[in-house]
């Protein structure tokens, strides 16, 4: 049985990075306070009006608080949620339980409070251990908070702990990253999520980058950034399990896992987005403001919906799962779609093969590492 997973959005941080597009804002206690009673609402309505329809899998053995700053919201904030999830569906007794949190933002007291209510997996934005570089990205915290933040969690309790660190941050050099990379592993999280620096259009770096205040992130640098990342984690007996994450035996993001193989999952508050797992995907009212009225008023925020055409799944299936350091199982993509991905895409996989991206092995086509930094290019032709 598959089961679904279950996002929940807190748009609220203390400030606002420079690199981030995401839907978020800052920090309001009378707008928190209206965001949960909307959000509860919305998982009540969601519930209520999908009750009798066989495409909703009402099975849930993950809930992601994501953000945004989850770890912002109060204890007694995120029981009413979880109580509201818990509800409305039918939540395993071994969920996954994650809790997103800023380094800084939670007190001891919190933590154990968090704990208490079954969040038993916490990821904090680390970014990097480097303070100048912190203040450059408008992170309000140090490197010493995200130290004790994690002295924190352990002693709350908290035996899944991941990190997120950024490469190819600007001016940032091989050496500087490598040190991250030892800060890191030395404090030995259950998982990381090493990601190389994106400048997204529209976001105060995009605009620092633009005017010359620093200089646009070096490709050869962040590909020896990224090369290093995956031989370091390795050699400290992490799998590399997917392009950007990494793990200690047994310890992937099960959640994070449903966005990559296709497996439902049900998003929550302003931006969420939902997959039933067969053709339907849709989107919440990104402002947050137009959220809380859209659900006041009919208990719902979906501004679009999108059938996906059997097309759309199969090529799905690829670059989804070319996201996997596994790969994809090309005789499970042929008996499920009818397509025979070697004959179909023949001029396409020998151009990656010959240009070392990809290699296919026993009916199994996977990326390389030098694929994984180029996956966009190899997941284009699959679109």
């Amino acid at each position: 049985m598959t089961r679904a997973g279950v996002y929940l959005h807190t748009p609220f941080c203390r400030s606002r990075c420079s690199y981030c597009d995401f839907a978020t804002g800052h920090y309001d206690a009378a707008l928190a306070a209206r965001y949960v009673s909307a959000l509860t609402r919305e998982i009540e309505t969601f519930a209520a009006t999908r009750a009798r329809d066989d495409s909703t899998t009402r099975d849930v053995d993950t809930i992601y608080f994501g953000g945004g700053t989850p770890s912002l919201l109060t204890p007694e904030q995120a029981s009413l949620i979880l109580e509201a999830v818990r509800a409305c569906f039918d939540v395993s007794r071994d969920a996954e339980v994650t809790m997103e949190m800023n380094p800084g933002t939670v007190t001891p007291e919190a933590a154990a409070a968090f704990r208490a209510l079954g969040i038993n997996r916490a990821s904090f934005g680390l970014q990097t251990f480097d303070d100048e570089h912190l203040r450059r990205l408008g992170r309000t915290h140090t490197a010493d908070d995200a130290r004790r933040t994690l002295e924190t969690l352990r002693a709350a309790g908290f035996a899944n702990v991941s990190f997120d660190l950024i490469a190819g941050l600007p001016e940032q050099t091989v050496e500087q990253w490598s040190r991250n990379m030892d800060e890191a592993l030395a404090l030995r999280p259950e998982h990381l999520s090493l990601y190389l620096l994106e400048v997204h259009q529209g976001t105060p770096l995009a605009d620092q980058i633009t005017r010359g205040v620093w200089r646009e992130p070096d490709a050869d640098t962040a590909a020896a950034m990224y090369g290093l990342m995956c031989e370091r984690a390795s050699e400290a007996g992490y799998e590399h399990y997917e392009i950007s994450n990494f793990c200690l035996a047994g310890r992937e993001s099960r959640h994070n896992l449903k966005y990559w193989t296709a497996a439902p999952y049900y998003g929550f508050g302003n931006s969420a987005h939902s997959y039933d797992g067969r053709a339907a995907r849709w989107s919440n009212e990104r402002d947050t403001q137009r959220y809380c009225e859209a659900v006041e008023r009919t208990g719902s925020a979906v501004v679009e919906t999108t059938s996906l055409t059997a097309r759309d799944r199969q090529a799905e299936s690829l670059f989804l799962g070319l996201r996997l350091m596994r790969g994809v199982n090309l005789r499970e993509h042929r008996a499920e779609f009818g397509d025979d991905v070697r004959a179909t895409h023949a001029d396409d996989l020998a151009r990656f093969q010959d240009a070392g991206l990809i290699e296919i092995d026993d009916e199994r086509l996977r990326l390389t590492r030098s694929g994984a930094l180029l996956s966009n290019e190899v997941f284009a032709a699959f679109v």
